[in-house]
């Protein structure tokens, strides 16, 4: 009688396979809880307190934080950065998309070098490249001399310390996160499907319209929540393409911690913004289901 068919067998053998993936699995456990779950219960905690005079957070327990945070005033800052990540995203993805596109149908030995040349930005300081557009947008850099010397503006334009200008700085820094994505799901597109597509006789467009872009849009929403997401928390950008106009609330929850030392306010702010981003994700996640569901219909 082998062990599977002894009496208690099967619960031995499923009581050790649990210890076994416990096992695998708890480093990653105590990771997120000690560094995701705990810092959000902080979080959660420092929003119903009172800042302290000179900083820090104080009793009593108080709802004034959350009645603050929905004033006008901080209404606009929100609008103003959802409007932002959201042109961001799009951008990244009118982009991204023809650019992963393209590098999937180049031929093999051609795909790694350019995958190098998208992710290449990453391997240098994000700062560095970040002032580097101030010299590109600025009044006396490249863009406006060139725009001059072929005559399309007779005087320089303002490009720096514009949302416009914020907005290009996001979309340089982020477009990777969409191209890499869309890549990985356009490379694991089954090619006999367009195959059979245009054997039926589809045209190529009509082949990308029914075929491969919904079958790789799961890999578009990933690399546009992964655009998204670090755009609406981004200060660096805001900061120095903004010029401090553009206020973003990255830069209103950096300012509540480190500069007003007022942490219970910053804490709802953080709280808000989690929350925008946790929708996000969800979304994306229904969407997925949804795409897959009708893909395995």
């Amino acid at each position: 009688m082998t062990l599977a068919h002894r009496p208690g067998g099967h619960s031995a053998a499923r009581r050790r396979a649990l210890l076994g993936r416990a096992t695998l699995t708890w480093p990653g456990l105590a990771y997120i809880t000690a560094f995701m779950a705990v810092p959000v219960l902080l979080v959660l905690g420092f929003s119903f307190l009172t800042r302290g005079r000179f900083g820090g957070v104080v009793a009593p327990f108080t709802l004034d934080n959350f009645a603050r945070a929905v004033e006008p005033v901080y209404l606009r800052i929100y609008a103003v950065s959802l409007l932002i990540a959201a042109a961001t995203t799009a951008l990244a993805l009118l982009i991204g998309y023809p650019t992963a596109y393209a590098i999937s149908r180049l031929p093999a030995r051609w795909r790694t070098v350019a995958l190098i040349c998208i992710v290449l930005p990453f391997w240098t300081s994000f700062l560095i490249r970040t002032y580097a557009w101030i010299l590109l947008l600025n009044s006396e850099g490249p863009v406006n001399r060139t725009l001059l010397e072929i005559g399309l503006i007779g005087a320089p334009l303002r490009l720096l310390y514009t949302p416009g200008a914020v907005i290009v700085g996001l979309l340089y820094a982020y477009l990777p996160l969409v191209v890499l994505p869309v890549y990985a799901a356009l490379d694991r597109l089954d090619p006999l499907l367009r195959e059979a597509a245009m054997n039926l006789g589809a045209s190529r467009a009509r082949t990308f319209w029914d075929i491969t872009l919904p079958l790789t849009i799961p890999g578009a929403l990933i690399g546009a929540i992964f655009v998204f997401v670090p755009s609406l928390g981004n200060f660096v950008v805001p900061e120095l393409l903004g010029g401090g106009k553009t206020v973003m609330i990255g830069n209103l929850i950096r300012d509540q911690f480190l500069e007003a030392r007022d942490w219970p306010f910053g804490a709802v702010l953080a709280l808000m913004m989690i929350a925008v981003l946790l929708g996000a994700f969800a979304g994306q996640a229904a969407i997925a289901r949804r795409i897959n569901g009708t893909a395995r219909a």
